[in-house]
């Protein structure tokens, strides 16, 4: 899987109390410095290797959220008590709601009212079926259960492809193990069918695999609508660097699988199929959303469902558009990781609709795009705060219990804000970084050999995107648009480079992996 480039460059793995200002503070305040003797890469940790831990921190994460859940395991999933309790989970509510209680296939019979793609509608029946096999007294407990199984099983998955992705960084896979938002959210919905193709299918890419790549990404498709934005983050590396081969293959792979997966059911029941696609389109402003926001502040000029379409799709294609304008003008080539992530993030905040599961989309690819702990658990808190949130609003419509003792609408209102406003953090801190690459920490944990430096060299590093595929160490090539800078690595010529002084490459502009310890 892995470029040539990337088997060249040491394995070592980066240690996040050493590299990360807040877990360094932490660790060297309340455990104390690590020792040489324990340094990363020079001692072995026996059976706990990192990827076993981080396996184990995933499995109790999991545990947690089956605690947090248990109310309703317990109690069962009744109105209000879902929304006081926090236990909410569409796998429940649409068990009776949607007839699988009756016919685990009733996606796909004649006037089907179960409105999601239809990869979702596969997982749902086939998990609805092994329910009506075990015949048990509670069913609608044992869907859950079953549910939630398989996203564990989904939730390491995305734990040890993210840790591979990050090549020496793996312990940044630690983001999604122990994740609040995961805790909370990943059993609300079936999101993570989505999340598991988008991340593997980047990983494939990294690895040159763009067909294979492109197949899981049309998977994702089949499940939910935002891994298709993965492809606006390869156009613009594709059209920066005028290499079009990884985004032909890869748009060749998920056309292949979503018609693989689509075609049948839209040749036997249209209406079923289609459902999806214009319940999306037909939506009015949904909850959390910067639309129904804005109805409750103007109610004299509200957001129509029939204006919505326009006005969400407007919204993103207008920050795809600036971010098309970044990717094609920072000095420095962004990384896959992080164009992916400011797609999904603007798709995340213009949406018709903000629900709290959303949240896990984004928790990978931060962990790939901004590793930085402090931003990470800002934006957590942010999030779980959210979380909380909009349940105790929901109890408004949900409980007859006086306005008195329900939760103030105005505070749902500033939750809302606070999410809007910590994503939008996190894209900032992304963009800051694309233009000033000495301070991401992905790349500055990635080697640079003075051997291959040659005048602006800090513009086109050695192995500067583990999941870039061609694109990691490509030229640029629009001179109209960016400064062209002489490549290094494999996509260097065989001039001899000029002689760099051991020590000068701080003043030359040129970043080389640092630790906190080489500040000090």
């Amino acid at each position: 899987m892995a470029t040539r480039a990337q088997q060249q460059q040491p394995r070592t793995p980066v240690a996040p109390s050493r590299t990360d200002p807040l877990l360094a503070r932490l660790t060297s305040e309340k455990i104390g410095p690590i020792g040489r003797r324990s340094a990363p890469g020079r001692t072995g940790g026996g059976f706990f290797t990192p990827m076993r831990v981080l396996i184990l921190m995933t499995t109790l994460a999991a545990l947690v959220a089956v605690l947090q859940k248990s109310p309703c395991r317990l109690e069962g999933w009744s109105q209000p008590f879902v929304n006081f309790a926090g236990c909410y989970s569409d796998w429940t509510a649409l068990y009776g709601g949607r007839g699988f209680d009756e016919n685990p296939f009733a996606p796909f019979m004649e006037a089907s009212t179960f409105e999601y793609p239809v990869l979702i509608s596969v997982v749902a029946s086939l998990t609805a079926a092994l329910t009506h096999f075990f015949n048990p007294d509670r069913p609608s407990l044992l869907y859950f259960d079953i549910n939630f199984v398989l996203v564990f099983a989904l939730w390491v998955i995305t734990v040890v492809v993210v840790a591979k992705s990050s090549v020496r960084r793996f312990w940044d896979a630690a983001m999604v193990a122990v994740a609040p938002g995961m805790i909370l959210a990943s059993s609300i919905n079936w999101d993570m069918w989505a999340v598991v193709p988008l991340i593997l299918g980047l990983w494939l890419f990294g690895g040159k695999k763009y067909f294979w790549a492109g197949v899981l990404f049309g998977i994702g498709i089949s499940a939910k609508i935002f891994p298709l934005l993965v492809f606006g983050a390869i156009l613009v590396l594709a059209v920066r660097t005028l290499v079009f081969r990884p985004l032909v293959l890869s748009a060749a792979g998920a056309a292949t699988s979503w018609l693989v997966l689509n075609v049948p059911l839209m040749l036997t029941n249209y209406e079923a199929w289609s459902l999806f696609y214009t319940f999306s389109a037909d939506r009015g402003p949904g909850w959390s959303s910067v639309w129904s926001m804005w109805n409750v502040f103007n109610e004299s000029h509200p957001v129509t469902a029939e204006s919505l379409s326009y006005l969400s799709v407007g919204a993103v294609a207008i920050c795809c558009a600036f971010i098309f304008v970044i990717g094609t003008t920072a000095p420095v080539r962004p990384r896959m990781a992080q164009l992916v992530f400011l797609i999904v993030a603007s798709f995340v905040l213009f949406n018709k609709v903000y629900s709290p599961q959303f949240v896990v989309w984004l928790i990978p690819l931060v962990a790939l795009a901004l590793p930085n702990w402090r931003d990470f658990l800002i934006w957590q808190f942010v999030e779980v705060l959210h979380f909380w949130a909009v349940w105790a609003h929901l109890s408004h419509f949900t409980s007859e219990h006086n306005t008195q003792h329900l939760f103030d609408e105005r505070l749902y209102g500033l939750a809302v804000a606070a999410h809007m406003l910590a994503t939008f953090y996190l894209m900032a801190r992304v963009v800051y970084q694309i233009y000033r690459p000495e301070t991401d920490p992905v790349r500055t944990s990635l080697p640079v050999f003075d051997s291959s430096l040659r005048g602006e060299a800090s513009k086109n590093l050695a192995w500067d995107d583990p999941l870039g595929g061609d694109y990691d160490g490509a030229r640029d090539r629009l001179p109209f648009l960016i400064p062209v800078a002489q490549p290094v690595g494999k996509h260097a010529d065989h001039t001899e480079p000029e002689p760099v002084e051991v020590g000068a490459a701080e003043h030359q502009g040129i970043w080389t992996p640092i630790t906190l310890e080489h500040k000090q």
